[in-house]
Parts: structure tokens; sequence; C-alpha cells
């Protein structure tokens, strides 16, 4: 078999917390589409969100009872997600217009780098390419 012929997409799937309050920051906050879900006894309990040709699913994970799981930190310590596009610098400005806090992006390995976490600490990064030089840190003022 030919795995690499076969191999379409990689898809992050994250277990969170709180599945509503990270429908909102990756919808709300991002400007992701929720494209499935899966919806037992009407509370959802799974989703797939598509940004562009990117995805990733979240899963709320079970504190009580079969299959319960509680984890001893904060669930996504640790884990970075990069987010590659055409143009970082403009998902920076859609974020701040949508009044959510934001560092400002930085030039790291010939890259604009746009990061902040999400509710359970996982770190999303969009980045895109740039000749702007290493360590430039992004203001309004500098031209592109």
């Amino acid at each position: 078999m030919n795995a690499e012929a076969n191999v379409k997409q990689a898809v992050p799937f994250f277990s969170v917390s709180n599945i509503n309050a990270s429908v909102r920051f990756y919808v709300e906050d991002l400007g992701f589409e929720m494209v499935h879900k899966w919806e037992p006894d009407g509370k959802l309990r799974w989703c797939w969100l598509q940004c562009g040709d990117a995805a990733l699913m979240l899963q709320e994970f079970r504190k009580e009872g079969h299959d319960s799981w509680v984890p001893e930190g904060k669930v996504g310590e640790g884990v970075s997600i990069v987010f590659m596009c055409k143009d970082a610098l403009t998902i920076y400005r859609k974020i701040k217009n949508r009044g959510i806090e934001v560092p400002s992006p930085f030039v790291g390995n010939g890259m604009w780098v746009v990061s902040l976490n999400d509710p359970d600490g996982f770190l999303i990064c969009f980045e895109s390419d740039t000749d702007v030089p290493e360590g430039t840190e992004f203001s309004e003022d500098l031209n592109r």
C-alpha cells in the first residue's frame, strides 16, 4: 500500500473541557465554520470545524462515569497547531476587529507568526511567508 498517495489530510482532534466555549472561540473569534456535528440527546458532543482547507475536531471529555477523564493540568498545554496561510496578518486584523486580545505578530523562521491560546491552552498559530527581517514585531505602520 502506498500511504502517501492515499492520505488526504491530517485533522487535529482536541479533547476539550467545555465544547461550547471552544466553539465560540473557534467560530466567533477566529472565523472557523462548523461543517459536521454530533448532538445525541440535543447536546453538542463533537464537531468538525473548517477554515479554508484546514480543519480540526473538538469533543468534550466526560468528567464523570464511564470513559471519564480528569486531566492533571490545562488540557492543551504544550500542544501547538500551526495553520499555514497566504497572509497571516489579514487573519490578525480580523481577530483584532472582533475585539479579541491577540499578541502582536512577529517574524520567526521567515514567517509572520500570529498566535493565541484557545480556552484549554492549545496554542493556535497562523503563519505566512515574509521577507521582513527575523524578529520584527508587527505594527500598522510597518511596510510589508
